[in-house]
């Protein structure tokens, strides 16, 4: 017998329920790609490499040295171990809110859309703590790096409004049916 709350826990998943861990998504999966790309490949920052003109006081370890190198790497791990704990974390949730069809939820513009707001919110967060509040680093450090580093926030911005408009455009979604199926019970969604 099925009581009310059972009935509840079994309802599909709405385009909101998407929101949640497409954003968490997201932040993972944006601050992957500015640790892989800015501090990896490109070389232009580590997480502590503007230290020696930070805000708050920390250590300056500098880059351009080994055993400056070797701290600015280990905080580069920690802040990768943080993006990796937030894709888990996304995923989990969005496997616990979609249980069946899980195949047209990555179709979604809804999921795709809420993965770039959170993408940007992930770039607006960064950029203002670390770049501007704490001065811990910047996009790439030098001459022109406040432009760097606003280039960083617009783009942020970007993210956040083009992934709104995109989870918006996206058809209603039925983990039990499919796309579209289901639209009416789902035109108030947030």
């Amino acid at each position: 017998m099925a009581t009310a709350a059972g009935r509840a826990w079994a309802l599909p998943a709405a385009p909101s329920s998407l929101r949640l861990p497409g954003i968490v998504l997201g932040v993972g999966l944006g601050g992957f790609f500015d640790g892989i790309l800015l501090h990896q490949l490109l070389q232009w920052h580590h997480m502590l490499s503007s230290t020696n003109h930070d805000r708050i006081g920390v250590k300056y370890y500098n880059p351009h040295t080994v055993s400056g190198l070797e701290m600015n790497t280990v905080w580069d791990g920690i802040f990768h171990a943080v993006c990796w704990i937030a894709v888990l974390l996304g995923m989990a949730i969005l496997y616990g809110r979609v249980t069946h069809n899980r195949r047209a939820v990555w179709a979604s513009r809804v999921l795709w859309g809420w993965m770039l707001v959170g993408w940007g919110l992930f770039n607006l967060v960064e950029g203002i703590l670390d770049h501007q509040i704490l001065g811990i680093h910047h996009v790439h450090g030098g001459s022109y790096q406040a432009w760097w580093d606003a280039g960083f926030l617009v783009l942020g911005g970007l993210f956040l409004i083009g992934g709104y408009l995109l989870q918006r455009s996206g058809r209603p979604f039925d983990p039990e049916t499919g796309p579209g199926a289901g639209a009416a019970a789902y035109q108030g969604r947030a």
